[in-house]
Order: C-alpha cells, then structure tokens, then sequence
C-alpha cells in the first residue's frame, strides 16, 4: 500500500504516514528505532543478523523447538542455533523438504544435531500429536520458538472450521505451548536453567487498528471488507 500522505509530523514523533481508511503512525521513542537500523536498547537493530546476536555464546546441552523451520527466518534460526551447539529439533508441515533443509544445514556444520518432525499447526490434532510424540521421547525442552505462520491466503477454513491465518499463527502455537509447557518447566528444574518461549510476531501487528473480530473469525465478506 502507498501512503496518500507523507509528511514529518510534529514533535515528539519522527515520521507520520497517513493511510485509508486509517492512520498510522511510528512513534519517536529510541526503542522503536531499531527499526530505521538504530540499535536499539538490546545493542542491535533491524540489521543485525543472528549471528550478531549470538557471537560468543556456548549454548551446548540445549535443546530447541523450531516451528517453520524449513525457509525464512526458521531456517535461519535452526541453522545459527545448530552452530552454538543446540539440539534443534524442526517442527516442519512437509517433512521431505525438513529432511533436505536438514542436509543443507549439516553440509556446512557437520556436528549439527538436528531432528525433523512433521507439525501442522493449522490442524489442533496435529498439534497435539506433535506435542505427545515429543514428550514420550523424553528430550528436554530449553527453547520453544514460535515461528511457523502463514500471511493473508485466500479465505479458508483450517481442519477445525477455524479460519485459516488464525488458527495457524495463533491457536496452533498457544496449544503447543500449553502442551510443552510442563515439559519446559521440568527442564528448566533439572537443569537449573530458565527456559525462553519466543513468538515470532511482525511490524504488521500496529496495524491492527480495530483489533480482532471475534464474533466474525469465519466470516468471509468480513476477512475480505477493508
């Protein structure tokens, strides 16, 4: 979308873009700077890449959950997890492309340990499978990365009459991590370490400026109304 206006606002804001049918606008505070390539208050920004992030840390004897993990930021993640010596294990919808992700990424770091497990998070039964499969394999669980999602698909119901980007991106990863959870805090007791549950969001979120219709998650002349 192109904003119709583009003009500096006044103080305390840096930049104000005018959209219909609404208005946005990024806020001039230096937390949300990051963005523009400013480091922010964790010593990174928009530029950073994971392997900034996590340049000197020995993370071996961990153990990661990675959903999404065959493109994108998921793979990216999986693979500098796997260099710091992480047991990832790849939380994937289409195994056989897991599997080749899988091979690219031991091709560069021999040593990498690495799992592959079918998950379709748009299928609560899927989840739960999942989540049964890998407690009874008894692996600890020190990170669960919520990465996986899919973005504005043509209207369709998921396997549980739930719409689609929905049930994906949001209830499928909350059922996952409620299901994970003891598992997290058991790991975390024994290894006398805490646990990190990462949900991967994006910048679109500000735009939500109506919220969530709950009343009209499956109403498709709604998904589509501007």
């Amino acid at each position: 979308m192109v904003p119709d206006v583009w003009r500096p606002a006044p103080k305390p804001y840096t930049l104000q873009f005018s959209f219909r049918p609404s208005v946005f606008k990024i806020w001039n505070k230096k937390e949300n700077m990051w963005i523009f390539g400013r480091k922010g208050a964790s010593g990174f920004s928009a530029s950073s890449t994971a392997e900034d992030v996590t340049e000197g840390i020995e993370a071996t004897g961990l153990t990661a959950i990675v959903t999404g993990a065959t493109s994108g930021i998921g793979m990216e993640t999986t693979r500098v997890l796997a260099l710091h010596g992480v047991h990832v294990v790849m939380a994937v919808r289409n195994t056989e492309g897991g599997e080749k992700v899988k091979q690219i990424i031991v091709n560069e770091i021999p040593n990498a340990i690495l799992d592959v497990m079918e998950l379709d998070l748009s299928s609560l039964s899927s989840v739960r499978k999942f989540a049964t499969k890998f407690i009874s394999s008894s692996l600890p669980l020190n990170i669960l990365i919520n990465n996986a999602g899919v973005m504005a698909p043509p209207f369709m119901l998921s396997k549980d009459k739930i719409e689609l980007q929905f049930a994906t991106n949001h209830l499928g990863h909350f059922l996952l991590t409620q299901l994970l959870l003891e598992t997290m805090k058991h790991t975390s007791h024994e290894q006398n370490k805490e646990g990190r549950i990462v949900n991967v969001s994006s910048e679109a979120h500000r735009f939500a400026y109506k919220g969530i219709y709950f009343d009209h998650l499956n109403n498709k002349s709604r998904y589509i109304d501007d």
